[in-house]
């Protein structure tokens, strides 16, 4: 069932404080990047400061669509179940990064599942406010145009790895995909200070944690990764095939 926002999290005004935050989380999001600040203050004008506790339904599958979702902070998972109850996951979504956009364009349901990873706190913007502020300041649907091609890029992606690559080549695509995107560099290699569980990379590549954890002791033996708790550090470039 999806979490009722405007129940089961907290909604404030915007103090000053709140208004000066919400106005750099915009201003730094992908999807209002390079928006002029006039386009970004009728923003922090429309949108609702939402804060969700972890482990939480945002949004569920086969819903109604009347908003989109920007992270403040937190991590948000995306993904679908199959008939036999098997979790896909789609995406794991970072502060910055946006939701919910394509039900609020086609009227369509929402297509997959949105669930915070931990405490998140959103920004919520509805579809008659988004309408709105898109008549005043068309150069956010140029932004939004260039955002869902490169997620359309990315599902091609995606489609071709599970079509054509098998679970080691997935794997090694996963997670240099996560280190390029949030690692650091150090002596040692590419540092990842918190790397999805096994299970989180076994939904993300469409295989059990079984495999997962078999692969893992193959790459840490061979000298390409080392874990350290919650964290990875990939050593050197992984194998394609092994």
């Amino acid at each position: 069932m999806t979490l009722s926002l405007a129940h089961n999290s907290t909604s404030s005004k915007h103090s000053h404080d709140e208004r000066a935050r919400i106005r750099a989380t915009l201003a730094g999001a992908p999807l209002f990047i390079a928006l002029p600040l006039a386009a970004i203050e009728d923003l922090t004008d429309r949108v609702t400061l939402r804060r969700v506790p972890a482990h939480r339904t945002i949004l569920s599958q086969d819903d109604a669509g009347g908003s989109m979702f920007l992270i403040q902070s937190g991590r948000v998972k995306v993904g679908v179940f199959g008939e036999n109850g098997r979790e896909v996951t789609l995406a794991i979504l970072r502060a910055g990064e946006t939701f919910g956009e394509l039900s609020l364009f086609d009227g369509g349901d929402r297509s997959a599942n949105c669930i915070s990873m931990e405490p998140t706190t959103l920004l919520e913007l509805s579809r008659d406010d988004l309408v709105l502020h898109l008549t005043g300041h068309p150069r956010t649907a140029l932004n939004m145009l260039g955002l869902m091609s490169k997620r359309l890029r990315r599902a091609d992606e995606t489609i071709t790895q599970l079509a054509l690559c098998d679970v080691n080549e997935r794997l090694t695509w996963q997670l240099v995909s996560i280190a390029k995107e949030e690692g650091s560099a150090t002596p040692e290699g590419l540092l990842v200070r918190r790397r999805p569980t096994q299970q989180e990379l076994a939904n993300l590549v469409g295989a059990s944690r079984e495999m997962i954890s078999r692969i893992f002791k193959e790459l840490k033996s061979g000298g390409y990764i080392s874990l350290e708790g919650k964290r990875i550090v990939l050593r050197r470039n992984l194998p394609a095939r092994w």
